[in-house]
């Protein structure tokens, strides 16, 4: 009879590291300012609130410590912007997600802004490395006066080194809200042969990446000609229209510098035609 103590060879396989980092966050307005209410961090989420310049939103620079995210690891973000406040959240750096053994990379994040509230969500580039499976969503729950400016790159590999993102999975999801009701939903899935799939003519064809930038707000549909404008001077492919009451633009560039040329470009010409703020975006995205 096999003695109980000595390990099989499935229990002696060693039990590989995944992170399940988490961050929640709240932003109010108090004597006229916007300022941190609450903050939770959970290892490897951190946040950074740098000084900005006076009459810029609060800022808070999001933080990935692993420095990158692999099969099995998770982060769920969770960020409330209170009656009136402002806020602009970044990422320290692009987010890089490696290849996986087979779990999923699971990145979740949930937005809230209440009456008169401006949230700028603007992150930078998701960055697929080859064999990649990440699973992505972002909600964003907006009081019909709130108004959202929000951004997403993502990355086909790293173009500059040869690489490509031709196997694995890939779940992107937006959701916005209005209360209760839903205003705009999307979502794009990539797996098998991931690469005959993006060289597709009716697919991303030879684009390094794509882009998604949209503006909620009660007063939107303004913004489309200056949209459109933006769009048509940006070094992308790409257009904007009005979907569900929101303002929605699309880019795709062969090139990754080009393609986040276009994104500094329209989010800043946006953020200063709606809310007046300066075209160029916070200090992490000039480094």
């Amino acid at each position: 009879m096999p003695d109980s103590k000595i390990p099989s060879s499935a229990d002696s396989r060693p039990m590989l590291q995944r992170a399940s980092g988490a961050l929640r966050m709240q932003v109010a307005l108090r004597a006229g300012r916007s300022g941190l209410a609450t903050l939770h961090q959970q290892a490897p989420c951190r946040a950074l609130m740098p000084d900005t310049e006076p009459g810029s939103p609060f800022e808070a620079v999001l933080i990935n410590t692993s420095g990158g995210l692999v099969g099995g690891d998770r982060l769920d973000t969770e960020i409330s912007i209170g009656p009136g406040a402002a806020a602009t959240l970044v990422s320290q750096a692009a987010e890089k997600v490696y290849r996986s053994t087979g779990d999923d990379t699971r990145i979740e994040t949930r937005l809230s802004a209440e009456a008169g509230a401006w949230l700028e969500w603007l992150p930078q580039e998701t960055i697929l490395f080859d064999g990649a499976r990440l699973r992505r969503r972002l909600v964003a729950t907006l009081d019909p006066e709130a108004r959202l400016l929000a951004a997403e790159i993502v990355l086909f590999g790293r173009a500059a080194r040869g690489e490509s993102f031709t196997y694995g999975f890939l779940h992107d999801s937006w959701a916005i809200r209005s209360k209760d009701r839903l205003v705009w939903t999307d979502a794009i899935r990539l797996d098998g042969d991931i690469g005959a799939r993006r060289s597709r003519a009716f697919g991303f064809g030879r684009a390094a990446g794509y882009a998604t930038l949209l503006h909620a707000g009660p007063a939107a549909a303004a913004f489309l000609p200056a949209a459109r404008a933006i769009a048509a001077a940006v070094p992308a492919e790409g257009g904007a229209t009005m979907v569900g009451g929101m303002l929605l633009l699309r880019f795709l560039a062969d090139d990754a510098a080009l393609l986040r040329q276009a994104v500094v470009t329209a989010a800043g010409g946006l953020r200063a035609a709606i809310a007046g703020l300066p075209a160029r975006l916070p200090r992490v995205w000039q480094i």
